[in-house]
Parts: C-alpha cells; structure tokens; sequence
C-alpha cells in the first residue's frame, strides 16, 4: 500500500481546533517562533570550519501551534523487527505476542514475581538507533528511491527515528519537568533523530529507589497477566518477565511534508484473525493508579492521556488498555481507551492539552531542523537541547562523542549507494 495514499481521519481535531493566527496577521512560515536569538549564539564555525549558520531558536509557546491540525498520513507499517533475551537483532516477528482481554475486575497482583522471575534489561547501554539501523540495512529494497536512480538520497524518507523521540516532541508544549537532548546527523539526505541522556536524567536514573524500581517492573507485569505468545495459548504469569525482549513495528507516514520512517515497541496485537492488518491490530497496554477523586481524573486526562495519545497516535495504534492498580500493585478494574475519542475525553478540562498543538509543533521543529542541518556528514552531529518554559537551542559537533551512526552502518549505506552507480558490464 502507498503510504501517501491515505489520511488519518483528522476532521474532529480540525472542527475542535480552529486556526487562529498571530497578533501580526502573519502566515504560519513568517510567524516568530523562528526567531534569532544573539544571547544563545552557537558559534559552528570553531566546530566545523565553515560559516557560522543563522543562530536562531524555536519557541515552544503553545498558542503560536494553534493552527489547523497538519496533514498526517495513515502509517503504514514497511516491516518489523524482534530483539530476544539477550538483545540480539532479528529480522521477524518472533517475539510477537497476542492480546488475551481480561476480566473486568481482575486482581492482578503487579509485584508477583520481581524479587525472584524478572530479568531488567541493562537501560545504561545507550543503543542509540542501532537496531533501527539493521533494519534498515536487512530492508532497503523497501525503502530505496524509486524511479531516481541519479538521487543522492540513499533512503526515501527525511527522517529516521525512534517514535518516543517523535512522542517527546508532541508534548514538549505541555512538558513542564523534564528537558530533553536530542542528535541530529544528516547522512546522505536523510535527518537521523537519537536522543542524548540529559543530566537530569542520568541523575534520576542513577538514584532511583526500590519502590521506583519496583513500579517499573509493575507495567511489565500486566503485559504477562494480559499477553499469550500465540493465537492458541492462555497468559502465563509465573513465568520470567524480561525487558530485553521486545517487538517492534518499523512504519512510515508523512506529516506535512515531512517524510518519517520510525520504529517503536508494541506489546502485542489482537488475536482475532479477522483483525485489520498492521499497524491498526496492535494494543498498547498501560498501568496507572485508580482514580478516586475527580482532581485525579482530571491529572489522569491531563498528563497520563496526553502521553499515551500521543505514543499510540504516531504509529496508527487505534486502543490502549490500561489495568488501574491500588497503591500495593493489584490491578482492581481495566478499561480501554480509544485513540481516536481521547480528545472527547479531555474537551471539559479546563485550558488542556490540544492535539493540533502536539502535531503543528512537532512538525515545526522538523522543518527547523531541516533549515539549521545543513552538512551532510555522519560526522557531524547537531545537537538540539531543550528544558520546560524556555526555547529549543542548537550547537553542532564534528567528530564528538554526541556521534552515532556506526561505522559497519556508514560503510554498508555507502558501499550499497555506490555500487549503484558503478558501470554495468
């Protein structure tokens, strides 16, 4: 199927968000959130020897993205990947599993098996968009340029990336905690996204505390309660859970006019056989504490919604599946939630979360990215840094440690583009 032959239904986003220009009555091209800021100048000619590039930043002032929502292609999914017990790559769908709905009030206990059946996958190696990368390299007859043989571009796509990259960036205008750091490197064409760990984050990760520890583990747990590994088998919650095991959904879409090709984890799909193809079988399934009050709805829709609408809406996810637990980690009730009603849930909160603002945002930074990127070289390397209430700056770094497109993937993506071009006998 042709990626850009079909729209996500985005007419319920456009009637609830009207366009609303700025102050000045100017298009959305000459609106200033693309401003030059001389006290956070990023002089690049030190770094690369060239002429320094215009210094500007990017706001993050939600009423400057209060446009129309922009035109976001049905993601079609080009393939899939899975990553075993020991996170080694593989090009299938091994590591697949299938969607078992439980009862309504199911009493799940979340922390059963963490002190003696939980295997923790090692989250401080930094796998940067390595495994994206061996897809890539195992699959590049689906994504190579058709009809353009004289192309530098060695992928038909603008960006690669991780979709929880894509994800912070559609709530960076409502993120009022946690800054983020992200890589960008232009490799034949093609803008590769990666994130860098931020200091505040490395902290937070290096002091967790075991009850921290131990709710992590809690998400992972449902996923057992919940999942069976094929179309025939039941759930088997005194099994071993391991987080080095995942599956992943490569997909690729368009937003605007920008051409994405992501990937992102999928905890399982449903095991109807009539179930509609990739990537609308998929379920995302979630914990979350109970909501007893109404100011915990009204977090809930705020800051948990937002998040989840935003993973699952990238990569055409339709539902998420959540099992609310108590405070010692049962799950007492689970409830669906479809993607495509969740601006239904939140429209009576008072001043929150708008998706057209997440999407109109997320496609500006792509095109501000596309205007400050601007050597192609795998050792180039910009850096977009951001923290809550201020705005997206850059610096660019040739040779640093902030690289991150290895050598065998530059050398295969180079040799494979040149072979291309090379006289035929």
């Amino acid at each position: 199927m042709d990626p850009h032959r079909s729209s996500i239904s985005c007419h319920s986003h456009q009637s609830s968000y009207k366009r609303q220009r700025d102050d000045s009555g100017r298009s959305p091209r000459e609106n200033k959130h693309f401003r030059t800021n001389t006290q956070h100048q990023y002089r690049s000619e030190s770094a690369l020897g060239q002429n320094p590039l215009s210094c500007r930043t990017l706001s993050t002032r939600r009423e400057l993205y209060e446009r129309d929502f922009p035109v976001y292609k049905q993601p079609v999914e080009v393939g899939c990947f899975s990553l075993d017990s020991e996170r080694r790559f593989f090009n299938d769908s091994r590591q697949m599993r299938y969607y078992v709905e439980p009862d309504r009030n199911p009493n799940f206990n979340l922390r059963d098996g963490y002190r003696d059946r939980f295997i923790k996958r090692d989250d401080s190696v930094k796998e940067r968009l390595d495994h994206i990368l061996r897809w890539i390299v195992a699959n590049k007859s689906k994504i190579n340029p058709t009809g353009a043989a004289a192309s530098p571009r060695a992928l038909d796509v603008d960006f690669v990336t991780w979709r929880g990259h894509l994800t912070k960036l559609l709530t960076t205008p409502y993120e009022t905690r946690e800054g983020w750091l992200l890589a960008v490197t232009r490799f034949r064409g093609t803008f590769y996204i990666s994130e860098v760990e931020t200091e505040a984050a490395h902290r937070e990760r290096e002091n967790r505390t075991e009850r921290h520890e131990e709710m992590m583990y809690w998400g992972y747990k449902f996923e057992q309660y919940t999942c069976a590994d094929n179309t025939h088998s039941l759930p088997d919650p005194g099994g071993v859970v391991n987080t080095n095991e995942a599956f992943c959904t490569v997909v690729q879409t368009r937003l605007a006019d920008h051409r994405l090709l992501f990937s992102g984890e999928v905890d399982c799909r449903d095991k109807d056989p009539k179930a509609p193809a990739a990537p609308a079988c998929y379920v995302e399934l979630k914990t979350s504490a109970e909501i007893c009050t109404p100011k915990q709805r009204s977090n809930f829709h705020r800051f948990k919604l937002l998040k989840w609408w935003a993973q699952s809406f990238l990569p055409g996810v339709p539902r998420v599946v959540a099992g609310f637990r108590d405070q010692e980690g049962v799950v007492v009730s689970v409830e669906t939630f479809h993607i495509s009603k969740i601006s239904h849930l939140i429209k009576n909160e008072y001043n929150c979360w708008k998706p057209t603002v997440c999407m109109n945002f997320c496609c500006d930074f792509l095109s501000f990215v596309k205007r400050v990127v601007t050597e192609d070289s795998h050792r180039v390397v910009y850096l977009f840094s951001w923290d809550p209430y201020k705005d997206v700056t850059y610096s660019a770094h040739r040779d640093s440690q902030y690289c991150f497109l290895p050598h065998w993937y530059v050398e295969e993506m180079t040799r494979s583009e040149d072979s291309q071009y090379e006289p035929k006998a």
